[in-house]
């Protein structure tokens, strides 16, 4: 993929960008890689909608446990090597997912997982910042757009892995072995330093420059930050209806062959990239908060509209529509809160990661105990609503960039 770079950027920029592409790559792939395998650990495992739901609410839950560490990984380790130390690990819980044998195990396994990818989450995004601080201009989404592809190309690895007859472990252990490598490799070329840029200056639309010091400047930032924090969650609950839930509901609720029951999570995450591949262009021109309404906007009446009127065609493209539509929700939400002030450094991000992913725990067990009672095309009901969020708040973020 080509990125653009600005004239100025030095060679070391160039290569940060590069490194810190590959390492979202990386874990948007590592998880990817599972994802398509759920339907056949479910069906081993001989579980129900609301156990299946539970169990991998699993994942979510361990990134909330560890969520809050990753700050301080950040300060002790720094963000290049924290985001690779999360990598590995986060590709070694993955690999003990896909081989277990219960459904304790199975739940087990992604509770180590996504306490690792969480603190991989919020490392890389950290310094992809930093890359973006030199750059002086939006690159964030590029970074979230590279993640996209990385979980298109996880995805179509398992769907191969699987016509290819190859065994979860086989597969899986091929996935982390090959990125726990990228991700190494990737270390070498990150930026070196204390993680804040010594005389850095905000945006001038940023937190700071828009909201002067006075008294309750504290209660300001924690508004902002609970409304930065529900914008973030209304991508997640996109993403994570997409990935626990697209292929159930093709290959049970609408009877789409197997092949065709994994376009749904593929065009979400597909559409997903092209968001975010054009999303910063967008935001220099319009501003993250016109982007988010109008995205937020797509999502809800395009599934809106594929879970009013189901059909297999349809409900792929809704789901696209939906990917689309949330592309830069979380980008923009972590971008604000790195630059709160008043704020350790990776606090704001930490906080903001940390908290959104109460949405993907409590995603879902909802929609697995709605679909057990009503139907899954009525649980699916969360990722119109996750885009009318969006819509409602987006007033939190900046304006166009002045």
């Amino acid at each position: 993929m080509t990125v653009d770079v600005l004239s100025r950027a030095a060679p070391a920029e160039r290569r940060a960008r590069a490194a810190v592409a590959v390492l979202f790559f990386t874990n948007g792939a590592l998880f990817a890689n599972l994802l398509p395998r759920y339907p056949q650990i479910k069906a081993d495992l001989g579980i129900g909608n609301a156990a299946y739901g539970l169990a991998v609410a699993a994942f979510p839950a361990g990134a909330i446990t560890a969520g809050l560490t990753a700050g301080m990984a950040i300060r002790w380790l720094g963000s290049a090597r924290a985001a690779v130390a999360g990598t590995l690990l986060t590709g070694a819980g993955i690999l003990a997912a896909g081989l277990a044998d219960s459904v304790l195990m199975f739940a087990a396994a992604l509770f180590v997982a996504g306490a690792m990818d969480s603190v991989t989450d919020v490392a890389q995004n950290a310094h992809g910042l930093r890359v973006q601080r030199r750059y002086g201009r939006s690159i964030i989404n590029s970074f979230h757009a590279v993640w996209s592809i990385g979980a298109v190309v996880g995805g179509s690895m398992a769907a191969a892995a699987i016509a290819l007859g190859l065994s979860r472990g086989q597969h899986l252990t091929i996935s982390a072995v090959a990125f726990a490598i990228a991700a190494c490799v990737a270390l070498r070329f990150c930026l070196p330093g204390p993680e804040t840029e010594p005389g850095a200056e905000p945006d001038a639309d940023s937190p700071q420059k828009r909201r002067p010091e006075r008294r309750g400047a504290g209660l300001r930032t924690g508004y902002v930050l609970a409304a930065l924090v529900l914008i973030a969650t209304a991508g997640t609950l996109v993403e994570d209806a997409g990935s626990s839930w697209a292929t159930l509901y093709l290959s049970n609720s609408l009877h789409a062959t197997v092949t065709l029951a994994a376009c749904g999570y593929i065009a979400l995450v597909g559409a997903q990239f092209i968001g975010r591949i054009i999303g910063d262009r967008l935001v220099d021109r319009f501003g993250q908060r016109a982007v988010a309404r109008v995205g937020g906007l797509i999502a809800a009446v395009g599934m809106g509209l594929a879970l009013a009127v189901p059909t297999v065609p349809g409900t792929i493209l809704g789901f696209a529509a939906a990917g689309f539509g949330v592309a830069t929700l979380v980008p923009a939400a972590m971008h604000e809160a790195d630059e709160l002030p008043g704020l350790k450094p990776g606090s704001g991000l930490a906080i903001v990661s940390w908290l959104m992913r109460l949405g993907f725990l409590l995603s879902p067990p909802v929609v697995g105990l709605v679909a057990d009672a009503t139907s899954l095309r009525v649980g699916l009901l969360v990722v119109p609503f996750a885009g009318l969020i969006a819509l409602l708040l987006a007033g939190m973020l900046r304006t166009r960039r002045r």
